[in-house]
């Protein structure tokens, strides 16, 4: 019992197997702490990239919703192959993703979704199960309303050379940004182009319904209703282009209302002779100074609108005023009659915030100087002060009704044009811009060809932007 009595105390005070057995117990809890933390670092990965793939599957089929590429019936084929394309093999085994729930909303005009993907686990601890599931839910909104959207273009003499060059290419980009994404057969989206210089030619809307020639030193008013043939013919001139300037109240100021150019209205004279609203092609406009560009009513035929960006010639000064006077009416309801039985389209949809959205891009390389009404003594195109103002009172109509404006300033700063001139056009721009909404600004410059068309899509994605969340 001594032997054995001395034998057990000197095990019991041996210590030169602790630092093993506490190395081995120590293993193991790491072993255990490590496998533990590579699952849930694996989880959270997956989950994140799930997500990340799912937001993008739902917006991209936002999106197509919204500019009409696919259908409501489509969206979870859209959503279910972009997930897959996205997440399948890049962070589960193929096949383990799917999309669990789709729901378009056609009320709350959202699209919602959940997926889920099955994981190995790279550590299954203590016989735990193998896989795991892991989920992810996000929505987006749409929007299923149309756009129409009016572009008028600066193709005045200052516009010669490479800056017209980069104008057309710059346009054109932005007509098949707009149009190129949509069914044709049933477009969501459709454009007017309105070139501007001195006038804008206003193609077969020209026709004496529409606009009224003057007649030097006769009466700036379209004639009566019922008047005589000499009468008609002694107040009405004759010219050999289809250029328009602007429609004049009794008064001769330049009228800012939309009307149409049947609307009845009355002399002032007192003699209650009425006269039908036509837009007036000025006696002063010189026939060399009509753009050779014609102005194209609300189209998805992005052919029709690049013949006419293709056709742009620079010539003339600057009538800002005329052009966003023209801009206005190719939106307007007010016009779709007049635009219909020209046979140049269906014309503009009435103005409804939650199905039809309207949008205007006004786009100058100088200040608006010209006008034909309202101007005083000097000539019609040192008629600065006019010219702003009027733009400015036809932007703020326009913004009245409804209608978006996103303004481009192109070559403001160019140091050939006198200091005064720069800060005219910046103000009136700005002035005519709407207010900015969240990230959405809506006032540009650009100083070369590639930052206008970088201008141009961002407004349009800008105008995405919009009625996906507006």
């Amino acid at each position: 019992m001594a032997r054995f009595s001395n034998i057990l105390t000197r095990f019991m005070s041996d210590r030169r197997g602790n630092f093993a057995i506490l190395t081995g117990a120590a293993l193991s809890m790491l072993a255990v702490g490590a496998g533990f933390g590579v699952n849930t670092a694996q989880l959270m990965n997956t989950k994140s990239a799930l997500q990340n793939a799912l937001d993008a599957a739902v917006a991209s089929t936002a999106r197509d919703l919204t500019t009409g590429v696919i259908a409501e019936t489509d969206a979870r084929a859209s959503v279910e192959a972009f997930l897959i394309a996205n997440g399948g093999g890049a962070f589960a085994r193929e096949g383990a993703v799917t999309l669990e729930t789709l729901t378009v909303d056609r009320t709350a005009r959202t699209v919602a979704a959940t997926a889920k993907a099955n994981i190995d686990l790279a550590f299954p601890l203590f016989g735990a199960e193998k896989t795991r599931d892991v989920a992810a839910t996000t929505a987006a909104l749409y929007a299923d309303r149309r756009i129409e959207v009016a572009m008028m273009l600066d193709v005045t003499g200052s516009m010669a050379g490479q800056k017209i060059r980069d104008l057309k290419s710059a346009a054109t980009n932005a007509v098949n940004a707009l149009l190129g994404s949509q069914d044709p057969r049933n477009p969501r989206v459709r454009v007017s182009i309105v070139p501007y210089a001195e006038a804008v030619n206003v193609g077969t809307l020209a026709s004496s319904s529409v606009v009224f020639q003057e007649r030097r030193g006769a009466s700036d008013l379209p004639p009566y209703v019922g008047a005589s043939a000499r009468y008609v013919s002694d107040n009405t001139g004759s010219f050999a282009d289809n250029c328009a300037t602007e429609r004049k109240r009794p008064d001769l100021s330049p009228d800012y209302s939309d009307d149409s150019p049947m609307m009845l209205r009355e002399y002032p004279d007192g003699s209650g002779r009425k006269y039908h609203a036509r837009i007036n092609r000025d006696d002063r406009l010189d026939t060399k100074d009509c753009p050779k560009a014609t102005i194209v009513p609300l189209t998805a035929d992005a052919d029709a609108l690049k013949r006419s960006i293709n056709a742009f010639n620079a010539v003339g000064y600057t009538a800002g005023s005329i052009g966003i006077q023209w801009t206005q009416y190719m939106l307007s309801p007010e016009w779709r009659d007049t635009i219909r039985n020209a046979r140049l389209g269906a014309g503009p949809e009435d103005a409804d915030p939650q199905d039809v959205g309207k949008i205007a891009i006004l786009m100058t390389d100088g200040q608006f100087n010209t006008v034909f009404a309202g101007g005083d003594s000097r000539p019609v195109n040192a008629q600065g002060r006019a010219a702003r103002n009027t733009a400015e009172a036809l932007c703020d109509r326009m913004k009245a009704d409804g209608i978006e404006i996103f303004t481009i300033g192109f070559d403001l700063d160019n140091r050939s044009i006198p200091a005064q001139d720069r800060r005219d056009a910046k103000a009136v721009l700005n002035a005519c811009a709407s207010d900015d909404t969240g990230t959405i600004k809506h006032y540009f410059e650009a100083s070369t060809g590639p930052e206008l068309d970088a201008a141009f899509q961002e407004i349009i994605s800008n105008t995405e932007r919009l009625f996906l969340t507006m």
